[in-house]
């Protein structure tokens, strides 16, 4: 095997691939570069095929500080659980490979990407998708590739589309796009924009599709050039699950009941009726069929109860609770539901319930990052919680799962852009959503419920924000669009469309799409009846909310803003602290002291707020 390495240009960027050098005994494995920024992304596939009815993908993202010339903070100097955004790296290698596979692929594949150089001017994310896929490629690998993942960025000035913009780019850019899938076929989205409208994002979304394909091109230059060097590649055989038609008669007998089981508005009567179907069915296997069937089985049940879903929807256009496919779920909304909280807001939709839960402190208190990025920290932050409890299940509470870190950075990102500037606004902003009951749309509910406690605590917002979550049923030529989609319409439909906006335009997008042939006019239409569904929503928060209470709670610390001469910086803060400390212990109050002379002053009395600020000013003059 010998070294590989193609460099080209597109749109402006330089890239380069290379292969054959690293990691040799991995099933591929591809080194991957924007400028200098390096990533390695590896594949191996187990040669033995497990015993699953689904596929298992694992996908890690390795983020190293030695790639940014950085040592990690800690006791233990050495990496330690991902960062969120090396979760969401993650996430976004992973969501368009999955849907890849053939069906039936049940031989284990794990992914890993590996940040080798940050070269603090090009984002190491997106181009790890086109690693992935190159090293698939290479291995030999089963897969509808080659696939390319995208950023898109606007200039705020000019209103030309970048693709994959630098950092400094990205400063002066209105939009942040990523979109992943083939030169036909879009299958993610991921978008955080500021108020940018519905047309602009489509024309944002077909530009991104023709450079997918550039990308994709790129990977079939560098495939031929290997084979040319190091002989053809050689496609391995992988055992894939094989229909059993015996198997999928017995249970498709049994299509009538399970449609009737499915016509139920309440999620868990549903589920109830459902499984009580299924196991019905099984039963009429025997134990000898049962064993020798294992996956089909389970599969076959899943497949019965997708299809009676679908075509329940296309042929009635009646949706399992009984909604049209535009009908928004009952609404229940109650902001400032907690007392003594600094803000807070109930949200329902339906069987989908999230509090969200406001606090404001200090600058000093916001978020900081540790990550190759040339990104120090954060003072707004937004957290999702998922326990079990919501979904009426058992389950381990620990540290947050990918899901819920890829929620949590969907609802802030759709919140940031309204989020008032430091000077208008001088706290550190935290909002956590606790989803207490779930049967889809959860992300979206926190948004809303999030835009109330922010709201209620009197944050100074430039706009509010709703969401809603879109579904779409595609058999053939016939298509269903559904509006607020529920658990059982995302696990068995088509495609997860999120967006969030003000009355202006969106802020942030999500989309998985497993709907091959998805044209722009779907997305458009999709689009357009999501406004109509947001504009609804935002409706009803306002007439329980119609903007930003006028003060802040009481519980909640007044921040006062005063500068300084620079030079007189040492005197307030004393030899090692003493003098500072020594007003917040007199006081109360909380100082924050900038470098260029700002002092933030913080506290619950007004009273305790004014003796500090009148102490500092008396050691300044």
């Amino acid at each position: 095997m010998s070294l590989v390495s193609k460099t080209f240009e597109l749109y402006g960027k330089t890239y380069t691939l290379e292969a054959g050098e690293l990691a040799k005994q991995a099933t591929g494995a591809t080194l991957v570069k924007q400028g200098d920024t390096t990533a390695l992304v590896t594949v191996v596939v187990s040669k033995e095929r497990k015993n699953y009815d689904f596929f298992p993908l694992t996908v890690d993202f390795n983020e190293k500080l030695y790639a940014a010339g950085r040592i990690p903070g800690g006791y233990l100097k050495r990496e330690g659980r991902p960062t969120e955004k090396a979760t969401l790296t993650a996430r976004m290698i992973d969501r368009p490979i999955r849907p890849s596979f053939p069906e039936g692929f049940r031989n284990e594949v794990q992914i890993v990407a590996t940040s080798l150089v940050a070269d603090q001017v090009n984002p190491i994310d997106v181009i790890c998708t086109m690693g992935a896929s190159l090293a698939l490629t290479l291995g030999g690998v089963p897969f509808e590739g080659p696939l390319a993942c995208v950023r898109i960025g606007r200039d705020k000035e000019t209103g030309a589309f970048i693709v994959n913009p630098t950092y400094e780019e990205r400063e002066n850019s209105d939009l942040d796009l990523e979109l992943a899938g083939t030169r036909d076929f879009i299958s993610m989205v991921e978008a955080g924009a500021e108020e940018v409208t519905e047309d602009d994002m489509l024309a944002a979304m077909q530009f991104g599709q023709e450079a997918i394909g550039a990308f994709c091109d790129a990977q079939l230059a560098f495939v031929e050039e290997w084979e040319r060097v190091n002989g053809p590649i050689v496609p391995k055989e992988y055992i894939l699950d094989e229909p059993v038609p015996e198997v999928e008669e017995r249970i498709f007998a049994h299509y009538d009941e399970m449609y009737a089981a499915l016509s139920d508005a309440d999620k868990l009567s549903r589920i109830a009726h459902v499984e009580e179907l299924k196991e019905r069915i099984r039963a009429e296997f025997t134990e000898e069929e049962q064993l020798m069937w294992e996956r089909e089985i389970p599969v076959n049940l899943k497949k019965l109860e997708k299809k009676a879903m679908r075509k329940m929807v296309i042929e009635t256009g009646e949706r399992a609770d009984g909604r049209r496919p535009d009908e928004i779920r009952p609404l229940h909304i109650v902001p400032g539901y907690l007392p003594r909280v600094h803000g807070s807001g109930l949200f329902q939709r339906g069987q989908t319930q999230v509090l969200s839960v406001l606090s404001l402190g200090m600058l000093s208190e916001g978020q900081r990052l540790d990550t190759i990025e040339p990104v120090e920290g954060k003072r707004y932050m937004h957290q999702y919680n998922f326990p079990p409890y919501c979904t009426g299940e058992v389950g381990r509470m620990g540290s947050p799962k990918r899901r819920e870190i890829g929620h949590g950075a969907l609802a802030e990102r759709a919140l940031l852009p309204v989020i008032p500037s430091e000077d208008e606004f001088p706290y550190a902003i935290r909002v956590v959503s606790e989803i207490m009951e779930s049967n889809g749309s959860s992300s979206m509910a926190s948004t809303c419920g999030s835009t109330l406690a922010l709201m209620d605590a009197g944050v100074p917002i430039k706009a509010p924000v709703s969401g809603i979550a879109m579904g779409l049923i595609k058999e053939g030529d016939d298509v269903v669009i559904l509006s607020d989609i529920q658990g059982l319409e995302d696990f068995l439909g088509d495609m997860d469309f999120k967006v969030c906006g003000t009355w202006k335009g969106i802020t942030a997008l999500q989309m998985d799409n497993k709907a091959k042939g998805l044209s722009v006019d779907i997305l458009a239409r999709a689009l357009k009846q999501a406004h109509e569904g947001r504009a609804f929503i935002l409706s009803a928060m306002l007439e329980k909310l119609p903007e930003p209470r006028a003060e802040l709670r009481d519980t909640a610390p007044r921040i006062e803003t005063i500068h300084i001469p620079v030079d007189k910086i040492r005197d307030v803060i004393g030899s090692g602290g003493k003098v500072v400390r020594g007003i917040q212990e007199e006081t109360g109050a909380n100082i924050d002291i900038q470098e260029d002379g700002t002092i933030h002053i913080a506290a619950v009395e007004g009273k305790a707020g004014e003796a500090a600020k009148a102490m500092i000013l008396g050691i300044v003059k």
